[in-house]
Order: C-alpha cells, then sequence, then structure tokens
C-alpha cells in the first residue's frame, strides 16, 4: 500500500480490532506508519470519523483545512487528511465505497430530538465522553469526515442528502503518518437516508494483508 518517505524504527506492532456497536463511538491508538481501516459491518452504516495527535493535544484532524489543502470537497485514493495545523495525518489508500461527506457537522442530542428521533444519543455527546475516557484535552470538538455518508453538493451551493448505498464490508484504508487516536462513532447522524446506525469495525496493523 502507501509507503512513507522514513521507515519507523519501532518494532512491528500485532494488529487490533475494535468494534464499534451501533449508536455508540470507539477509540484506537494508531502508530506512525499503520494502516487503519474502518470497515461497515453492516448495510447503511455511517463512521464520523475524528482524529487526534498523541503528541500534542492542540492538534486534530481538520475537515476543513483537507478541504482546502486538496482544494477538493470529495475524499478520493491518494488525498492527504490534514490536521488543524495542516500538516498530513494521513494519506487514503484504498476504498471500496467512494461515497464520504466533507461538510456535515456531527449530530447532537437537541439536533436529534428536534428531528424527531427519540431516545437517539448524538455523536458530540457520544464521542466527547470517549474524548475524556481517553485523556485527551483537545481545544474543541472539530467536525468530523463522515465516512460512507451519501450527499450530492449541487453547483448552486444546495447539500442534497440522498439514498445510503453502503454494504456490509465497505471499507476505507489509510497510511497513518503521525502517532494519533482515531475517534469513530456509528450514532445516528440525523441525515435523511443516512440516519440507520449500522455497526462498524475499526483496525490497525502495520499492512492491510494483516488484517
Amino acid at each position: 500500500m502507501l509507503l512513507l518517505k522514513d521507515t519507523p524504527t519501532r518494532s512491528p506492532l500485532a494488529p487490533v480490532r475494535v468494534a464499534v456497536p451501533a449508536g455508540e463511538s470507539r477509540a484506537i491508538d494508531v502508530k506512525r506508519g499503520q494502516i487503519l481501516r474502518i470497515e461497515a459491518k453492516a448495510h447503511g452504516a455511517v463512521a464520523s470519523m475524528f482524529g487526534f495527535s498523541r503528541d500534542n493535544p492542540d492538534v486534530f484532524m481538520s475537515v476543513h483545512h483537507t478541504r482546502v489543502f486538496s482544494n477538493s470537497y470529495v475524499l478520493q485514493a491518494g488525498m492527504r487528511i490534514v490536521t488543524n495545523r495542516r500538516r498530513a495525518m494521513m494519506v487514503l489508500g484504498k476504498d471500496t465505497s467512494g461515497r464520504h461527506d466533507l461538510l456535515l457537522p456531527a449530530s447532537t442530542n437537541a439536533f436529534l430530538r428536534e428531528k424527531g428521533y427519540a431516545g437517539q444519543t448524538g455523536c458530540v455527546e457520544s464521542v466527547s465522553a470517549v474524548i475524556e475516557s481517553c485523556g485527551l484535552t483537545p481545544p474543541k470538538l472539530p467536525d468530523p469526515i463522515n465516512l460512507f455518508m451519501n450527499v450530492a453538493l449541487h453547483q448552486d451551493g444546495r447539500i442534497e442528502p440522498l439514498p445510503n448505498v453502503t454494504r456490509e464490508g465497505d471499507f476505507i484504508a489509510c497510511r497513518v503518518v503521525t502517532d494519533a487516536v482515531f475517534i469513530v462513532s456509528a450514532c445516528c447522524t440525523g441525515i435523511p437516508g443516512n440516519d440507520v446506525p449500522g455497526e462498524l469495525e475499526l483496525s490497525a496493523a502495520e499492512e492491510l494483508d494483516d488484517l
């Protein structure tokens, strides 16, 4: 898969897998040089992804800087996903879905109640709890990259939610270029057509073939 300019000097690490139940969020630590794989374990699943540096609490994955850095609203193979300091955090290598959102914010409890999703936990509240449990202290909760979410951006500026077409087994795989913890939420998004929570699996390994 994607290569680093400088090979990490650490010893190879055993693969790690983390299940993300539908409606919840989980974290996975990934070391520089490893592959991060995020897989949909159910049809229609959406994965709201956040990333935080392990070396600097003020550094986090920024979807806004990623759009500017890449001059694109579309996540595609070879694209660098960058931090709020405009430094690469990871590079997208393989993507079996091809449908992702780089514009919409994470859901909140209040938003979901207003939209009629009774009893659902917002992504903001769920991810914030995981951040605290990991001992992370970011200056704010950034907006996520919404993996597997199907929306269209029209020339007149409209954002149109479309029916989710994620299949069980769809995944993305990225080469991580800095030590980081990634938090991924399978909570209800409140976005029509993409609002049914589905189970996810996070995994980290030296190479994609190890998973």
